[in-house]
């Protein structure tokens, strides 16, 4: 009796421990999250590390803020993410519609070392990194460097500049940045789209994936477009003619944040994830791989990453448009777009 015991203890055993160990192994975390240069920097910077520390695996699925906006919506609190990548006014939006999970600080040891600032007061969504919406250009097809927004509308560039659409963050930025520069306000937006209507017609594409500027630069298409200072400096790196310009009217910040969408199969897995996201060492390789502003401040930025980056006087001159209006109001914004500039 006594073996048919003990291999029954045994075997107990070994059932237990596979209970333990068995289903992190097999856990797959579900990321939403921006494609081209900036899902392969965050493949070599937190989901190789994530993936190494916790045995598993990270499921990318590539889409832009509005999409997966929409796809949160859609599941209704029974979302197939586990996080998301997403702006802040997006965020701030499925918040108050309480699709979001509250993120637990105190499970980030890192969260000591970010600004405050980076974090919803009520915990629903941190950013991750400071951005913005800038122009780029080719300096061997422009020889003298735009400075102005209004550089966009130079009739020499018609056919050979791109926007981006308002479903993307860099479009609706420029709309928002034009509608300021032409003394207009979040409240009425008249002077904006009358402005970007002519600005859409002389526009190559009005592009609604990030990386799709990449190949127009390539292929000379364009000479210069609306895009954002991370992506140019990948593409740079790369032997891409490209310059990024601030300009002199202020870029429009972007503060792209981190969400756990309700309904999540892996909170806690969520919760180490975003921890290896907003850690010194993950915040510092991405700055300078991905030339994205860090928030944890004990991150030092390279000569190299600063001059393309918000940082310094570019970052003191940032506009950031108020998330709660912009949430309230982008729907809107959308269906007027749709009305007016698309074509």
């Amino acid at each position: 009796m006594k073996p048919s015991v003990n291999r029954y203890l045994m075997g107990a055993a070994f059932a237990a421990a596979a209970m333990v160990t068995g289903p992190v192994h097999a856990q797959e975390l579900v990321v939403g999250i921006f494609g081209g240069s900036f899902q392969d920097d965050s493949k070599t910077c937190h989901v190789s590390e994530f993936e190494k520390k916790t045995g598993a695996k990270v499921a990318m699925k590539t889409s832009n803020s509005s999409q997966f906006a929409a796809a949160i919506r859609a599941t209704g609190g029974k979302s197939e993410f586990d996080v998301v990548y997403i702006d802040n006014s997006l965020a701030v939006q499925l918040k108050n519609e309480k699709l979001l999970d509250t993120i637990d600080r105190s499970k980030l040891p890192s969260a000591a070392d970010v600004s405050l600032r980076m974090f919803d007061k009520d915990n629903q969504f941190v950013v991750f990194m400071t951005g913005a919406t800038v122009i780029v250009y080719d300096p061997k097809q422009i020889a003298t460097p735009p400075t102005s927004w209004n550089d966009l509308f130079k009739p020499e560039y018609a056919g050979k500049v791109a926007i981006g659409d308002i479903t993307g963050t860099s479009g609706l930025h420029l709309l928002l940045a034009l509608n300021r520069m032409k003394g207009g306000d979040l409240s009425n937006l008249d002077a904006g789209f009358a402005a970007i209507k002519p600005l859409a017609k002389n526009s190559v594409t009005l592009y609604t994936q990030a990386d799709q500027i990449v190949s127009l630069f390539e292929r000379k298409e364009i000479a210069i477009a609306t895009w954002y200072p991370d992506r140019a400096g990948s593409a740079i790196d790369k032997g891409l003619s490209m310059a990024v310009v601030y300009p002199k009217e202020g870029a429009v910040a972007i503060l792209p944040a981190l969400v756990m969408p309700k309904g999540g199969k892996n909170p806690a897995l969520a919760l180490r994830y975003i921890e290896e996201v907003l850690s010194a060492k993950g915040q510092a390789c991405f700055a300078e791989k991905k030339y994205a502003g860090p928030v944890n401040t004990k991150v030092t930025l390279s000569d190299k990453a600063a001059k393309i980056v918000p940082f310094g006087p570019s970052f003191e001159a940032l506009w950031a448009p108020d998330p709660e209006v912009v949430a309230k109001s982008v729907a809107e914004w959308n269906r007027r777009w749709q009305r007016e500039v698309t074509r």
